[in-house]
Parts: structure tokens; sequence; C-alpha cells
């Protein structure tokens, strides 16, 4: 058996008697709700590091680039500009010591003056994705002297030299290196 329905006097009555929820209200947007702190956040701190990793290729060049890569960013105290540390690989570390006065000045265009005062650089292997494609490796690699076989009688005269040795890494070793001091000197 169905029940009736109240008339409206009695649905009056049952809504003044019973109380309600409240409709809940979504909570705000988080990129709303975090804009004030990342503002202050990006004030104190800057974009640090990570900002110019994603650029360097644009700050300094492809060519250094594909040698350097930002490591860390140092701030000084008392609001003076920090220390910019960079991993250079490690046969190029001389060439970008004096190229720091220019690193410096391409990093301040980016960063803002007053943010960099000094270039740390430190020794170590460098990612290779920094460079794009690996076109400016390429590029590096064909620079280099591809070295061609010895003459027959060259590498015979070699051989015979190094006949007295006992076999083992230590005659390998010295087969190689006279094979590049002839590739260089062959008189």
């Amino acid at each position: 058996m169905r029940r009736p329905l109240p008339t409206a006097a009695e649905a009056q009555a049952i809504l003044a008697y019973k109380r309600t929820r409240p409709i809940h209200r979504p909570p705000p947007r988080a990129g709303r709700a975090l804009g004030k702190l990342v503002k202050a956040l990006d004030e104190r701190f800057g974009q640090g590091v990570d900002g110019l990793k994603a650029r360097w290729r644009e700050v300094v060049g492809d060519l250094l680039s594909a040698r350097t890569e930002p490591v860390k960013l140092v701030k000084g105290r008392n609001g003076a500009a920090g220390t910019l540390e960079i991993r250079v690989d490690g046969p190029a570390a001389a060439l970008i010591q004096h190229q720091a006065p220019q690193i410096l000045d391409r990093v301040r265009l980016f960063l803002g003056e007053g943010v960099v005062d000094r270039l740390r650089i430190v020794q170590g292997p460098v990612r290779r994705s920094l460079a794009p494609d690996g076109a400016v490796l390429q590029a590096i690699k064909a620079r280099r002297r591809v070295a061609g076989p010895l003459d027959a009688a060259v590498e015979a005269k070699l051989a015979a030299d190094l006949e007295a040795a006992p076999e083992g890494p230590l005659k390998t070793a010295l087969l190689r290196l006279g094979r590049e001091v002839m590739r260089r000197d062959p008189g």
C-alpha cells in the first residue's frame, strides 16, 4: 500500500521542523590558492638552476652547452649575489675558465643583474642530452682526425722491435703506443 504524499501545509511543517544539510561548496582551485605562495617564493628564491638548465643551450650557445651544464646556484648572504656552479668535461675546463666573464654576462642577462657574480667550475661528466639531437657532438667528433692504418713495412718493423717482449697486456699497450707514435711521426 502506498503512502500518500503530504499536503503543502504538512510539507511546510516538516521542513520547518527538520534541518537540512547545506550544499557543499567545492574547494578552491589549487592554482588560485597557491598563487600568492608561489609568487612570494619566486620573489624570495628566484628561478634557480632549473630554469637555467632548461634554457642553457640558448644562454651559452651550442658548443659550450655540449661541454658544460649548470649544477647549482648558491645564494649569497644578506642578499648579495651568488655563485653559479657548472660541471665541465675535464679537458674543456681551462677553455671554460678563460670564457668565464662572457658566460657570466650571458647568465646575468637571463637571470637578472645582481643574481650571480662568480662562476665555480667543477670537472666531471656532462649529460649529453643537453645537446640538440646530438648534432653538436657529431660536429665535434667530425673535427677529430681519423687515423689511417700504418704502412706494412712500418708495422713489420714495430712488431720486430717488440718481438722480445712477453705476451700480455704490456705488449699490447706498447704496440698501440708505438702505432700512435709512428702515425704522428713516421720518420
